[in-house]
């Protein structure tokens, strides 16, 4: 299935615009999170978690509840749980001692009580989540962060046999990551675990999308060796851009849904998603590649090492090659053996 016709955009000829805009969202993420800061969960900082309960039959949901809590002037998160009867998660992380763990959970009780005198609130659970673990649990996040970007480089590298590919790829993954979590630091939106999912997520979306296009680069190297090394790209972008836009709008109209329809507790994550598949989908078409072009001219020398030894990758065994003015690659002719 097409969206439409092969075009033929000269990215590479357009290249610096989009590299330009990237370094921007980099720096301006970046930016934002050193001077602001992220506004972390409870998981991360620590905190009081309570359980409340309602009799079976009660008509009690999530919207009642926060305004229930607004009222009484907690701030508190809260989420609903899946039971026989209402249950709700309550999770405050202002509290730093026991006395102030039972003052919230004594005012949140008087607080629902007033505002469901039908239906009582039962306290199920009261859980204190201290900073000595929310602290370990920050750092577990960043190492798990950065050992699957280290895998993923590791996995491009090895699956076309050039490291310089790998790194281009993760550039481009790092520009998503850091552009989302850098508006998230702006705009003050919270990070829980729910978050950083999504993070790993648009890594993996960014760069299976970076993986189609060097995989109809790598094949073009093998079969069409006569083209200049720009030209090889642009034809392999616009090959398989009509592809990379289907895939991102497929997943894209899902988190449109979640992020209007979804509620309060899936509405970060989707948008997150959101501006991260955007974010995904252009430093794929626009970074990854021209990072690769621009690596080959400067110090590539052969065409065939922007490939990572695509020669040798070659069912049959490729005839000698030298790089020519403007990237192109001569193909020398077979020598014949002398007769004895």
């Amino acid at each position: 299935m097409e969206l439409f016709k092969t075009p033929d955009i000269d990215f590479i000829g357009l290249r610096w615009y989009p590299i330009g805009l990237s370094i921007f969202v980099v720096v301006a993420g970046l930016t934002a999170i050193a001077v602001k800061g992220f506004n972390y969960s409870i998981e991360f900082t620590g905190g009081t978690m309570l359980q409340v309960s309602f009799s079976p039959g009660a008509k009690v949901d999530v919207d009642a509840v926060r305004k229930s809590l607004e009222g009484a002037k907690l701030d508190a998160e809260v989420q609903s749980v899946v039971g026989p009867r209402p249950t709700f998660m309550l999770r405050e992380k202002s509290t730093e001692n026991e006395a102030a763990v039972d003052k919230f959970a004594d005012e949140t009780l008087d607080a629902l009580k007033k505002s469901f005198p039908d239906s009582p609130p039962t306290l199920d659970t009261k859980d204190v989540i201290g900073p000595v673990v929310g602290k370990d649990l920050r750092q577990r996040t960043l190492w798990a962060i950065f050992w699957s970007l280290f895998a993923i480089v590791c996995y491009v590298a090895y699956r076309f046999e050039n490291p310089i590919w790998g790194v281009a790829g993760v550039i481009a993954l790092f520009h998503d990551v850091i552009g989302v979590a850098g508006l998230f630091s702006l705009l003050h939106l919270q990070v829980d675990l729910l978050i950083v999912t999504a993070l790993l997520t648009i890594a993996g979306y960014s760069i299976s999308d970076t993986i189609v296009i060097f995989d109809r680069m790598r094949e073009k190297l093998h079969t069409e060796r006569g083209l200049p090394f720009d030209v090889l790209i642009n034809s392999s972008m616009n090959e398989t851009l009509s592809r990379t836009i289907i895939t991102v709008l497929t997943v894209q109209i899902v988190c449109v849904v979640l992020l209007f329809f979804g509620g309060p507790v899936l509405r970060d994550f989707a948008f997150a998603m959101v501006v991260g598949n955007i974010f995904g989908t252009y430093s794929s078409i626009g970074v990854a590649a021209p990072l690769v072009y621009e690596h080959q001219i400067r110090f590539g020398g052969k065409k065939a090492s922007a490939g990572g030894a695509a020669g040798r990758a070659s069912a049959a065994p490729a005839p000698a090659q030298t790089p020519a003015a403007g990237g192109q690659v001569r193909v020398k002719p077979k020598e014949k053996r002398k007769g004895r």
